[in-house]
């Protein structure tokens, strides 16, 4: 299919050099190719995203819709996973990871304390 073999040819550079419009094209082309994946027509897709049957047009057309929309039918298709992509994740630069582990203890030492040795018997 032409739609799948354009998306996995878009590199990082192409992304940014793309209008917003044609980003949003392509989005609808995405959730087309995954409706049509999974035998879905428009309305069967619209009544399990709890839409109507026009914003799944509009979405594969790459009008306007709300984000709201676009999830809902995200779900339905199981294709979810994408918002992987925004989930934040703590990283540690390599200077605070050198502190690290110049902090890190390198032995054990043992504590020259006479009182833990007695007893009170």
């Amino acid at each position: 299919m032409k739609i799948k073999q354009f998306m996995m040819d878009i590199s990082s550079n192409t992304w940014l050099a793309m209008s917003d419009g044609a980003l949003v094209e392509t989005i609808g082309a995405f959730v087309k190719h995954h409706r049509l994946l999974q035998n879905k027509t428009q309305q069967q897709l619209a009544t399990e995203a709890g839409i109507n049957r026009s914003t799944i047009t509009q979405i594969e057309k790459g009008e306007k819709i709300t984000l709201q929309s676009l999830l809902q039918v995200l779900r339905v298709l199981n294709l979810l996973y994408i918002m992987e992509v925004f989930k934040i994740q703590e990283q540690v630069s390599p200077l605070q990871l050198a502190k690290l582990e110049q902090n890190k203890r390198q032995r054990a030492r043992n504590k020259d304390n006479s009182n833990d040795n007695k007893s009170d018997w």
